[in-house]
């Protein structure tokens, strides 16, 4: 931009005066590309913009305030501060109540100053000037920024020009808002769509646990061993057991609430199922302590599949048998879920001796963490390492807190 752009004006005459004609084409130029506009940066360079090329000022400089460090910051600007596109020379940063603009800002009253040199709020910034006009970008009493513009010459603002501004500054907060409002619907729909995403992921995780290959294998291995055995009964009753136990978590693995009794029941069969594949060196004992019926208790529907699946296999870790002991009460709002399991080692986040299938899981402790991000279930663990006489590990028991949910 050359000088005679930035310094002149065929407009810059303080004693012209606009026609009505003339105001009302000019609030119409101001609006029509304000409006047109999508992104805040895009309507802040128009306006400066156009404070020059319609209104024949010289300066322009646009503020937006920064709530959390209570500051001005400068956004856009047209004239020597702006010596190329979209491009603000050495920006600075108004605190609130400092200087014209900031006390403007700060009070939400426009002002004009006839003099700087006479006003000791005036802050210099790219160079001295004798005139100066400030208007807030106000929006339902709230100040969204600040039109700042200077002139060389004293007493060159007029009322006119702050009656044109502050119909200006109005159409600006309106497309400020705007489009704040889009940019913030946006990162709303982006954050939902993101948590569905993990939401699905953790689904296919719970299934995954219970429906891993190797289970299913030695499921099937068990079954075929009773078929050529001759034993119909017990291969009819444990495919039996197979196949509701299947067709349960492929019906329901989408939802996100379960009955607590449908995920008693399925437990118990994948219970029974892991003690087929195991034999005797697996033992289990359920015990219900629940007051009264649960057949209208809703719970998260991922929680049992995640803990049974790893209480097994931490049972059976690195051991020759394995007994687990589960015990369900109902207390008030929730559901108090305990494993007691014998077992040699730690029961923090192991990942020595997993099971191939289990590579790329997460820990269940993670994967409860997770759901209660995505869906506040607050959902707690309490995790007790169990001794015998000497101080020798024997156990670990674990509490679930479980809320129950409601749903309509």
């Amino acid at each position: 931009m050359d000088k005679t752009q930035t310094e002149t004006h065929p407009n810059s005459d303080s004693s012209k005066l606009f026609s009505f004609e003339e105001i009302e084409k000019i609030f119409l130029y101001f609006s029509t590309s304000i409006l047109e506009k999508n992104t805040e940066e895009e309507i802040l360079w128009d306006l400066a913009k156009n404070c020059i090329s319609q209104l024949g000022f010289v300066d322009c400089v646009i503020y937006l305030v920064d709530g959390n460090k209570q500051t001005l910051v400068q956004k856009a600007a047209y004239g020597p501060k702006n010596p190329k596109e979209k491009r603000i020379l050495k920006p600075i940063d108004i605190p609130l109540g400092h200087g014209i603009t900031g006390s403007v800002a700060l009070t939400g009253v426009a002002e004009i100053i006839a003099d700087t040199s006479l006003d000791p709020r005036y802050i210099i910034d790219d160079m001295p000037r004798l005139s100066e006009i400030t208007v807030p970008i106000l929006m339902e009493g709230k100040v969204l920024g600040v039109i700042d513009c200077e002139h060389p010459e004293p007493n060159f603002f007029t009322e006119q020009h702050l009656r044109i501004l502050r119909a200006i500054a109005s159409v600006c907060a309106i497309r400020l808002y705007r489009v704040r409002v889009q940019q913030l619907a946006l990162q709303e729909q982006k954050k939902l769509m993101e948590a569905q995403r993990q939401m699905e992921e953790l689904k296919a995780q719970a299934f995954k646990a219970q429906m891993n290959p190797h289970f299913l294998f030695n499921a099937l291995s068990a079954i075929q061993y009773f078929i050529t055995e001759n034993d119909k009964k017990s291969a009819l009753s444990y495919l039996s057991l197979f196949s509701k136990l299947i067709r349960y978590r492929l019906e329901h693995f989408q939802e996100e609430s379960a009955l607590l009794s449908n995920e008693m029941e399925v437990l118990e069969w994948y219970l029974k199922l892991q003690k087929l594949r195991y034999g005797d060196g697996f033992q289990y004992q359920i015990d219900i302590r629940q007051p009264g019926p649960s057949r209208d208790l809703h719970i998260p529907s991922l929680v049992f599949p995640f803990f049974s699946e790893s209480a097994v296999e931490l049972s059976m870790l690195e051991q020759s048998a394995g007994h687990l002991h589960l015990t369900l009460d109902v207390d008030g709002d929730e559901v108090y879920l305990k494993f007691c399991h014998n077992s040699g080692g730690s029961p923090g986040y192991r990942t020595v001796g997993r099971s191939a299938y289990r590579g790329d899981m997460e820990p269940w402790q993670k994967q409860v963490e997770k759901l209660n991000a995505l869906k506040h279930y607050h959902i707690r663990e309490k995790t007790t390492i169990l001794k015998d006489n000497t101080g020798q590990i024997t156990g670990v028991e674990i509490l679930l807190i479980i809320p129950i949910l409601k749903v309509t």
